[in-house]
């Protein structure tokens, strides 16, 4: 008598075989091109203007208690002011919600290096140069040594994330280029220029220095061989896209009601997870991003919003519904980017390895949003 046994349903094994075939988890159609492409352009714009400000942050305004106009980029006029004070104005709070997450959840050589000695001297030997002739600050330094080196790590998170959003806002906005020039048709073709941008700077070095007295110190030199892929990009993606933190008013933070895991690595409230339906309320820190790239639309894609059923009394969450389907994407490129073998290989051992790499992806995308975005 023979005895078959049924092998377990792996989560998502239809994704497995489309990444298999170089297809992407987002399926191809002419309305996914397009909605990908014009919420990418909005998205590269607005993270061209938070990558400047992130790194003038890191630049300009390192150890500076009460950074009043942090996010005035060095151009403070009185109309400029006004519009701050309007919020008529790109929302940088969100570029450092995305910082602050990175930095708590860590990952990769960056926050590895945060935590050496090498980094405390180079952190003590700026606190001293920029503090030589303020007693108070220095004294306040000696009771509580931790503190103003904590406000460098921060800064290098800055400009950390500053430079990986340098290079994802071209990415982006080439893309956009190419669609307009009509090289771009397929969602497969998106995953590709995203992939091939991502291995092109896979190697870019993070580097941050800081001027005083006309003077360079370097806090994050060079030799350490920080690179954008391992050191900004992957931590980026595990943290924002993965984990994210539970939004205010979503879920109780006591815990006893255990509504948050206790683990970290736990956590599933990345982009790729988020309901869109929150977005405009209060709490909800995407919907900061959601008013900025409103503004920078294409017309071709805010044209597919007015004609929605309800117009654009939920612009932002339609603007949400397609961003994760751009992040989608961007997840895809990175997935095939990191995969140990070619997906076309004929090696019996290679394909099976691309396929259990690509099984652990997917257990971790079972509770995402991949199957509403592919509806």
């Amino acid at each position: 008598m023979v005895t078959i046994k049924n092998k377990p349903n792996k989560p998502l094994a239809e994704f497995v075989e489309r990444l298999l075939t170089g297809q992407a988890l987002l399926v191809d159609s002419p309305q996914n091109v397009l909605e990908v492409v014009g919420i990418l352009k909005s998205y590269g714009v607005v993270l061209d203007a938070y990558s400047k400000n992130l790194i003038y942050i890191a630049d300009h305004q390192f150890l500076v208690f009460f950074p009043f106009f942090k996010y005035f980029n060095g151009e403070i006029t009185p109309q400029k002011l006004l519009c701050h004070w309007w919020h008529d104005r790109i929302n940088f709070e969100y570029a450092e919600y995305c910082m602050k997450s990175m930095m708590w959840h860590g990952g990769g050589g960056l926050d590895a290096y945060l935590d050496t000695k090498e980094f405390q001297q180079r952190a003590q030997a700026v606190i001293k140069a920029k503090f030589a002739t303020n007693p108070l600050v220095m004294g306040i330094n000696q009771l509580f040594p931790d503190f103003l080196i904590e406000q460098l790590r921060v800064s290098a998170y800055y400009s950390g994330l500053g430079q990986f959003w340098r290079v994802m806002a071209d990415i982006f906005l080439n893309l956009s280029d190419l669609y307009d020039r009509g090289e771009i048709k397929t969602i497969p073709q998106v995953v590709d220029h995203i992939k091939a941008g991502l291995v092109a700077d896979a190697l870019k070095p993070i580097t941050y220095a800081v001027k005083i007295n006309k003077k360079v110190y370097d806090i994050i030199p060079k030799s350490l061989g920080l690179t954008f892929l391992a050191d900004t990009a992957i931590p980026y993606v595990e943290a924002v896209f993965f984990r994210g933190t539970p939004f205010l008013g979503t879920v109780s933070l006591n815990a006893q009601a255990y509504q948050i895991p206790p683990d970290q690595a736990r956590f599933q409230y990345g982009a790729l997870y988020a309901d869109p339906l929150p977005i405009g309320g209060a709490g909800i820190p995407p919907t900061l991003l959601m008013q900025d790239m409103r503004h920078y639309l294409p017309e071709y894609l805010h044209k597919i919003y007015r004609q929605s059923l309800r117009g654009e009394d939920d612009l932002r969450v339609q603007i949400c519904m397609t961003f994760q389907k751009s992040m989608f994407c961007v997840t895809t490129a990175t997935i095939l980017g990191l995969m140990p073998y070619p997906t076309d290989s004929s090696e019996p051992s290679e394909q099976e390895a691309n396929r259990v790499y690509l099984e652990k992806w997917m257990e971790r995308l079972n509770t995402s949003q991949i199957r509403n975005v592919n509806k």
